[in-house]
């Protein structure tokens, strides 16, 4: 009796040595989540944005995938995952390089050539854009350094495109403000069909206050509809009215903002809205 129960243990005694390394074996083996959590490291790990060479670049947004697992019944592998399109980013460029390509390119306080004078660029001159207007229409970069100004980029060789460029106006990108004259005040905005038609009160410049004989008085930024396209244009005038068409078929509101100019800088503005086209 003594013999066979001796016997019995150890059975049992090797039986349980056979069965401890696959225990082990076992419990070292990844589960479903640490292999799902693997494959997922394996695979985002070569997900970095190559960028096209001629500017820098920031990241605006990333979409982030995400992957959800169940349990996996024991002795079945989890399954491979399936190869999905890398994610989307938006990328704007931070600056472009640029070279001037005409004789004398003038760099204004403004986008437009209605704004202030600064300075000119010599051709072959290279400079750094970074910065546009809020609408793709509008042909004018902002140029880095001390004195940053604007510049009409049909006259530049760009390594990239403007459109990359962030918005910077409005934002950023301020008018000097004249210390000398008050913001003007609107006396009326009418519609009629599709023509807008914008009056205000005048603000008399004193004898030698204008840039040159040439200068405009007035700048009234205009965002309009047109064409079914939401565009911006800066018009002036020495007059106290001005008259632009304004559509129908824009998501945004359309608007405008009149400044008055001296040779100083710009007073104002002074913000103009009219009712949509109906």
């Amino acid at each position: 009796m003594h013999r066979a129960l001796l016997t019995l243990g150890i059975l049992a005694l090797v039986a349980a040595a056979c069965a401890a390394p696959a225990a082990r074996a076992l419990q070292s083996a990844p589960t479903a989540t640490s292999y799902w959590d693997f494959l997922w490291r394996l695979e985002t790990a070569s997900q970095t944005p190559t960028l096209s060479t001629g500017f820098t670049a920031i990241i605006i947004e990333t979409a982030t995938p995400t992957a959800t697992t169940g349990p996996t019944p024991a002795g079945v592998l989890p399954p491979v995952l399936a190869e999905t399109p890398n994610p989307t980013a938006t990328v704007q460029a931070a600056s472009l390089r640029a070279t001037v390509t005409v004789g004398l390119l003038s760099c204004r306080y403004g986008p437009g050539p209605a704004y202030l004078y600064l300075y000119a660029l010599r051709q072959g001159a290279n400079i750094t854009l970074i910065g546009r207007t809020d609408s793709d229409n509008w042909h004018w970069a902002w140029v880095d350094g001390p004195n940053p100004c604007w510049v009409n980029t049909s006259y530049l060789k760009m390594e990239g495109d403007w459109r990359q460029l962030p918005i910077v106006y409005p934002g950023a990108a301020r008018l000097p403000v004249s210390p000398y004259y008050p913001a003007t005040v609107i006396v009326g905005v009418f519609r009629s069909g599709n023509s807008i038609t914008v009056e205000w009160a005048p603000i008399l410049l004193r004898a030698g206050d204008e840039e040159d004989e040439f200068m405009q008085h007035y700048i009234l930024e205009v965002w309009r509809c047109r064409g079914g396209d939401f565009v911006f244009e800066p018009l002036s005038t020495n007059d106290t009215s001005l008259t632009f068409i304004d559509e129908a078929g824009c998501p945004s509101p359309s608007r405008a903002r009149l400044f008055v100019q001296e040779k100083h800088g710009f007073s104002g503005p002074t913000e103009v809205a009219w009712p949509p086209l109906k």
